[in-house]
């Protein structure tokens, strides 16, 4: 059975990291990275963080079957040959890597209908995955960077949520989140419905119709002080 949790142990939630050159102490590396919100978050929801690095496709069933839950976490841009496009001038390098193991790695979650949340990169991944395809440079559409204040900082911007999707059940008709992206949906995805939206009108959550809890959201909820976001996927895990 997928997502199957072993006794009575609290659920074991996946995150997705990055494989990048690091440095500690006296090596150079590389490492699997992943920003140490993220565990937290998921801990603080009294659930177990488990790090998934890019590896070998042939470890995507015995993750699925073995997992309670899935968090596609943030990250680089995905590579605009996935989506049909020649990268604009300001999309950052391909990740290769990582692009083909989260995309194999979402598609059988969906199949297995494993819980996940979606966040940020995450979040493009499921639209491209479902046939979609993203604004590869927010401030030539809207203006401004209202959605990435500067580099390696979260800005705050408020988004308004359908009250009747998971989301809305979870957070209200709005909040109030942490924003740090320049990639957006641009077509949407298969299967998948708009829930929430910037006052601009970009899309900032999407939601998979069917799936027991398949939710991409803009913005960075593991950064914030509302727990709900996480501790709602937790729910369904131990579900």
């Amino acid at each position: 059975m997928a997502g199957a949790t072993y006794g009575a142990g609290p659920p074991l939630i996946g995150i997705t990291a990055n494989l990048e050159p690091a440095r500690w102490a006296d090596w150079v590396r590389e490492a699997a990275l992943l920003p140490v919100a993220y565990q937290r978050a998921v801990e603080r929801a009294r659930a177990v963080p488990v790090l998934v690095p890019p590896s070998a496709r042939a470890t995507v069933p015995v993750l699925v079957q073995r997992l309670d839950a899935l968090i596609i976490a943030g990250g680089g841009d995905v590579d605009p040959a996935l989506y049909g496009e020649e990268p604009h001038e300001e999309t950052g390098p391909p990740q290769p890597r990582r692009d083909r193991f989260e995309f194999a790695l979402l598609r059988a979650a969906i199949d297995a209908d494993l819980p996940f949340l979606a966040i940020g990169r995450g979040m493009q991944v499921l639209n491209v995955v479902r046939e979609g395809s993203l604004i590869q440079h927010l401030p030539d559409v809207v203006g401004g960077h209202a959605h990435a204040l500067a580099p390696g900082r979260f800005g705050r911007h408020s988004v308004q949520i359908s009250v009747t999707s998971t989301l809305g059940k979870t957070l209200g008709d709005h909040a109030d989140v942490a924003t740090g992206h320049h990639q957006a949906v641009k077509r949407l995805g298969k299967g998948l419905t708009t829930v929430a939206w910037a006052d601009d009108q970009i899309i900032e959550a999407i939601e998979l119709q069917g799936h027991r809890f398949g939710l991409g959201v803009q913005w960075h909820p593991e950064e914030a002080d509302d727990p709900r976001l996480v501790e709602a996927l937790v729910a369904e895990a131990r579900d």
